[in-house]
């Protein structure tokens, strides 16, 4: 899993499709989903060379610069407009960095206004702005730097909420390859219910990837409450339709607990595709969609939408009468053809027009243009990093991508 703010390669998604780890796309994408995301953690990436960070370089260019401009033209008082170089090292830089500038601003005004003497001096009042400026430079400095600490705190507390969530897959494991990304959309690092996991078993193999509606912690118990239920009926359940009922129950034993602690949450539901592989069944998967984006499989043959009829979300099983989980279909899926399964940040993501992104059509260029795409992990990086260029880096919403197909080999416990 990576999270947001991680390496992003950037590819065109029509016409001839670049490999996602050239290292040119991948700086591309890089600078644009950083940018667009405008947080800390961006600014750093961007202001960074090799590890090395060069804020500081930029308001060495401005002072530079003002004091060549104010040696050039003496009819004009230029150096005053040293002021502004340690309110721009203010943003971008630490707070130690910033104080000295804003001494040098004050050290060059002196010397500007009473060594130089290439035009009338411009007294205190000059000074005096400059020595403000800086001092409320400092200010805002500490303020911006204790905030961006804190806001990375609250990320890694984040991180770790998720990874605790999201287990570790080996590769291999189950005997699929798998490929997964989960991006964040909040940079406050509320975190999101997107969700997947791949659970081995006696049975075959089962795989589920949802989405739980809202944010925070709430939808990240949800999230961990619907994972246990399936890490333990896919594990022990013959039929998949018995895990489907089984997490459809949890649902909605977790909102009434919920509803009784009197948690304004208590109404949540959530979307899911749940997959079940089988050795009888080299050729095909059974699949049960709970209100979710179908899969996509995509293969050397090309990119078809699997025609599963999805029901209800999980959770809103008993708002109809008769079955309360969606019918399992057995769909055909051959070795060689990857599943893919989106939750609605990418099918959600939009443009400056306001057009959604269609991954389908990006994911059946891409394949068509090569049918290496089709791979787990770039198909995966290919419908992240198209995604996120459609979108300018503002995704909407949390935003998973999860692609697996059968490999040969033993399978994991």
């Amino acid at each position: 899993m990576r999270a947001a703010g991680e390496r992003v390669s950037l590819g065109p998604v029509r016409g001839r499709v670049r490999r996602p780890e050239g290292g040119r796309w991948r700086l591309l994408g890089r600078l644009v989903h950083a940018a667009g995301r405008g947080d800390a953690v961006s600014r750093h990436e961007l202001l960074s060379v090799r590890g090395h960070s060069v804020a500081w370089l930029f308001p060495l260019l401005m002072l530079a610069g003002i004091v060549l401009a104010d040696t050039r033209t003496g009819r004009y008082e230029i150096i005053s407009w040293t002021v502004l170089v340690p309110g721009v090292a203010a943003a971008i830089c630490g707070v130690r960095t910033t104080a000295l500038y804003a001494l040098a601003a004050v050290g060059v005004y002196v010397l500007a206004d009473t060594t130089w003497q290439h035009r009338e001096q411009t007294g205190l009042p000059g000074l005096f702005l400059v020595t403000v400026g800086g001092t409320i430079a400092v200010v805002a400095a500490a303020v911006r730097v204790d905030g961006e600490r804190r806001m990375l705190h609250m990320r890694d507390i984040a991180d770790t909420t998720r990874r605790t969530v999201l287990r570790p897959l080996p590769p291999g494991f189950g005997g699929l390859d798998h490929a997964a990304v989960y991006l964040s959309a909040d940079t406050v690092a509320r975190v999101g219910g997107d969700f997947y996991d791949i659970q081995p078993g006696p049975h075959g193999t089962r795989v589920l990837v949802g989405d739980v509606q809202g944010k925070g912690l709430g939808a990240v118990e949800t999230a961990a409450a619907l994972l246990g239920t399936f890490r333990e009926a896919a594990y022990h359940e013959p039929d998949l339709a018995t895990v489907a009922e089984r997490l459809e129950i949890r649902m909605r034993r977790h909102r009434s607990h919920t509803a009784a602690l009197g948690h304004a949450d208590g109404d949540r539901f959530a979307t899911a595709v749940l997959v079940g592989f089988s050795d009888d069944l080299p050729d095909a998967v059974d699949a049960a969609v709970f209100g979710h984006e179908p899969p996509l499989a995509a293969g050397p043959g090309g990119v078809r939408r699997l025609p599963a009829v999805g029901g209800l979300p999980l959770g809103m099983g008993d708002l109809v009468p008769g079955p309360k989980t969606p019918p399992v279909h057995r769909l055909a899926l051959a070795a060689d053809e990857t599943l893919l399964v989106v939750t609605d940040g990418v099918t959600e993501a939009r443009d400056a027009e306001g057009c959604f992104y269609r991954h389908a059509e990006a994911v059946t260029d891409a394949v068509a243009a090569d049918p290496a795409n089709a791979e787990p992990s770039r198909l995966v990086a290919l419908v992240r990093d198209g995604t996120l260029r459609h979108c300018r880096g503002r995704l909407e919403d949390d935003t998973t991508v999860f692609a697996v197909r059968r490999r040969e080999g033993p399978a994991g416990d």
